[in-house]
């Protein structure tokens, strides 16, 4: 058996199960249409490897770490456009997890520390979302133009160390804007502040002061 570096992507179907109950023949088709349409195509484009498939999940290589997290971020793209206006039902969103490392090769198959954080990573992401390592993250840092939200370091499942995860920031989780950043309950105490204010003003007026 050989060894060598590699940049580990991990994805899976969020709620595949469930959809399977659902609708078995309708969420296979949609998964194969995917596949076929949207997905193995970007893999091919950032020179990308399937290495397996197990149901709704994948395991792909990739020589480049950029190329590895440009892929995810096109596939999460992609499907989002995909899933726009698609009820809950029908709706098939992928988490992803991003990591480079050492790995075993074993034919067409590979093994390894590696692959098995690549996991943990996916199982960590939102759905739509993607999770990257620390050393994902400082491959990529100032190579791609994403904002990277620091999670901290996590204990994860059969893993001996904690893994410092990132998240890669996306519309549905980027941060708040403006006001949107201010706590609730102090938006409503400035929104009282104004309406107050417009109506003390309104009064002098009406009174002609």
């Amino acid at each position: 058996m050989q060894r060598r570096l590699a940049a580990i992507v991990q994805a899976d179907v969020v709620g595949y199960s469930r959809l399977i109950g659902l609708d078995e023949e309708g969420t296979l088709a949609r998964l194969r249409a995917h596949r076929e349409e949207a997905i193995d195509n970007k893999i091919a484009e950032h020179h990308g490897r399937i290495v397996t498939t197990m149901g709704d999940g994948l395991l792909l290589e990739f020589h480049s770490v950029v190329n590895a997290v440009r892929c995810a971020i096109s596939i999460q793209a992609g499907m989002a456009a995909r899933n726009a206006g698609l009820s809950d039902d029908e709706r098939l969103e992928f988490r992803i997890g991003v990591h480079p490392g050492d790995v075993v090769v074993d034919g067409d198959d590979i093994h390894g520390d590696a692959v098995n954080v690549a996991a943990r990573l996916k199982a960590l992401a939102d759905p739509g979302g993607i999770c990257l390592s620390r050393a994902a993250r400082d491959q990529v840092l100032d190579r791609i133009d994403v904002t990277l939200e620091d999670q901290g370091e996590v204990e994860v499942k059969n893993i001996a160390r904690p893994i410092q995860v990132f998240k890669i920031a996306t519309e549905s989780n980027a941060a708040p804007r403006g006001l949107a950043r201010i706590p609730k309950f102090h938006r409503y105490g400035i929104a009282a502040v104004v309406a107050a204010v417009m109506v003390f003003y309104s009064y002098d007026i009406w009174l002609g002061n």
